[in-house]
């Protein structure tokens, strides 16, 4: 089975502790530690992704891609690290990409995960931000 957009509300609407809303394309959701993310449907896969922070607000660029790309694969499995742009400002964005005919289970699992990274790459990124991580860890 594929899931619809409407399917994966349903089931995300019944986790304990996860905010979630459908807005268009996309469900948007918040777990307990105010960690934001949103979850689209696009053909075969089931794209799950976070803001990390505003590009401008890395304050060495150069350096901080240079680390995420030595790193994020072993200290961050399953996430991926990419730049995306939102109107006129280029976001850092972590996200984690899956099957559109994944179990429950394993779509669980891959927003549990995003969460989880997204909390570690904002405190092991922390000395490349210019203003603090807009969540406590």
């Amino acid at each position: 089975m594929a899931w619809s957009l409407d399917e994966l509300n349903t089931l995300l609407e019944k986790q304990e502790g996860l905010s979630v809303s459908k807005e268009g394309d996309a469900i948007f959701i918040s777990n307990e530690d105010g960690i934001d993310a949103f979850i689209t449907v696009s053909g075969e896969q089931l794209l799950v992704e976070s803001l990390l922070c505003p590009v401008t607000q890395i304050s060495n660029t150069a350096a901080f891609d240079a680390l995420i790309l030595r790193t994020h694969k072993n200290v961050f499995p399953l996430t991926t690290i990419g730049i995306t742009t939102i109107g006129d400002e280029e976001y850092y964005a972590a996200f984690g990409a899956l099957s559109s005919e994944s179990t429950a289970g394993t779509v669980m699992i891959e927003i549990d995960t995003l969460f989880l990274n997204v909390e570690g790459m904002l405190e092991f990124f922390e000395e490349f931000l210019t203003e603090p991580a807009p969540i406590s860890a």
